[in-house]
């Protein structure tokens, strides 16, 4: 491992906003599970994920935007997390916070009921057949939220993909998930109408990537009908 990981994983263990349990821990049932509003921000505030949320440019942007909502960015690469917690600290916002654990985990780390909603931005498709069980936005990914997301809970999910974007609203149509908004092209659909939108104010590192090598970002907002 180079040294410059190991400066970010060593800066991570100094921040309180950061949360790095290991895996046992989580395998456990994590400490802070029910508790992330009461221990963890301190409020009883809407609880909001980004999963796979990489340097967390969004986590940090939502939580500049509304600071009336807790947001928690979940990766399990500590060198990504490192940036956007410069930016907490430095801007000393108490609404935003990491997680550093696995997305397959995540039913460990949270209660029923306990998130508002979630935010997956920017994933990768796992286009492959093969790859078909690692989608955030497969099934079993799904069903795995459903259990920590309010009943008829919102899903947010943004991406260059256009394959993920329309598996995931085929996928949410087949198993009844109420598909609310579907753009297939972001800036072609809301641009002209809605220039101040926050799908268009907000944009990641890989969003600005990928819109620079001319790939349509696309949007799709739908709710988890039921617990499993």
């Amino acid at each position: 491992m180079g040294k410059g990981k190991l400066k970010k994983f060593a800066e991570l263990e100094t921040y309180p906003f950061v949360v790095q349990p290991q895996r046992e821990e989580v395998l456990a049932g994590l400490d802070l599970k029910g508790k992330w509003k009461s221990e963890f921000f301190k409020n009883d505030a809407p609880l909001v994920l980004e999963i796979g949320c990489g340097r967390g440019e969004y986590t940090v942007a939502l939580a500049r935007r509304t600071p009336e909502v807790n947001y928690l960015g979940i990766d399990i690469k500590g060198n990504r997390l490192a940036q956007g917690a410069r930016f907490i600290a430095q801007e000393n916002l108490t609404n935003a916070g990491f997680l550093r654990t696995r997305v397959e985990l995540l039913d460990r780390c949270f209660a029923p009921g306990e998130v508002d909603e979630i935010w997956i931005t920017f994933p990768d498709p796992q286009i492959k057949h093969g790859r078909a069980k690692h989608r955030l936005t497969g099934a079993a990914f799904l069903k795995r939220y459903a259990q920590f997301l309010k009943p008829n809970g919102v899903v947010h999910l943004k991406t260059d993909s256009e394959f993920l974007h329309g598996y995931t609203v085929g996928l949410c149509e087949a198993m009844g998930h109420p598909v609310e908004e579907a753009y297939y092209d972001l800036d072609k659909q809301l641009k002209t109408n809605f220039p101040n939108h926050l799908l268009l104010e907000i944009k990641t590192y890989y969003e600005q990537l990928f819109a620079g090598m001319g790939k349509t970002i696309t949007y799709a907002r739908f709710r988890l009908n039921s617990q499993p």
